[in-house]
């Protein structure tokens, strides 16, 4: 593993990146909540990205991986607004971004706040309104006293260490809502959802999918695919899927 690049915040955190120049439309990783983007998806889009000649960027939220700060100090707002840092600082041109679970909020926030540089969204088990709609509900009220008593929560995980899940991420996410209303995305759009995903219902990719108000929308389902979508064959379709939007925003321009 190759030591990142790294650039300062505003406020003086660094977030931790690699980028690969190459032709456009630039492609940005946004990965999810407490991964990294030295992750299987990240990085098959990395080798893919090689031998195309194709200009990618990955990197690191404020509390993940190699970038600095507390993952529990982290919360929506914080990681939607890194993904516009990296935007705005390494990359010129259209991108299109690639938001994997949690990573699908922050990359249609951040659409929404750039529709200048934003040209293409490739969704994977997108969870947009995670905290409010997915994660609260199914929380018993002995765990939803204990975030409220104690500001945090340490949920088991079958991806190793607990889970700390905070009162700031739950009160930040019902600041961040989108799932409220229409989404006003102009550009193509294609969710990639497994339906045995269990952190993510398929039928949450399927509401995001009627919202998106692009004319430009497509939705392939999984049926024996997970959360994670990282099997060889799902790794295809990843990739595969970046290629036809890179040729569409080429196109469109």
């Amino acid at each position: 593993m190759t030591s990142p690049d790294r650039i300062k915040c505003p406020d003086g955190e660094t977030i931790a990146y690699h980028r690969r120049a190459g032709e456009g439309p630039g492609l940005i990783w946004c990965g999810g909540l407490k991964s990294d983007m030295e992750g299987s998806k990240a990085l098959a889009l990395d080798a893919w990205a090689r031998a195309r000649g194709q200009a990618y960027l990955r990197f690191d939220y404020f509390g993940h991986g190699q970038s600095s700060g507390a993952f529990t100090d982290g919360c929506i707002s914080r990681w939607a607004q890194d993904t516009q840092f990296v935007l705005d600082e390494l990359t010129e041109g259209p991108q299109i971004l690639v938001g994997s679970s949690m990573g699908g909020w922050a990359s249609l926030i951040t659409a929404l706040a750039r529709p200048e540089r934003v040209a293409g969204l490739l969704l994977i088990a997108p969870a947009p309104d995670f905290t409010q709609k997915l994660m609260w509900p199914r929380f018993t009220p002995e765990i939803q006293k204990e975030i409220l008593q104690n500001g945090i929560y340490y949920e088991p995980s079958p991806y190793g260490e607990p889970m700390e899940l905070t009162l700031k991420l739950i009160e930040d996410g019902r600041q961040n809502l989108i799932m409220d209303a229409p989404i006003n995305f102009a550009g193509p759009v294609h969710i990639l959802q497994g339906m045995r995903d269990e952190p993510v219902p398929w039928k949450h990719a399927r509401e995001l999918f009627d919202l998106i108000q692009s004319e430009d929308m497509e939705l392939t389902l999984v049926k024996d695919g997970d959360h994670s979508l990282s099997r060889p064959g799902d790794l295809d379709r990843l990739t595969d899927f970046a290629a036809r939007l890179v040729d569409k925003v080429r196109a469109g321009l």
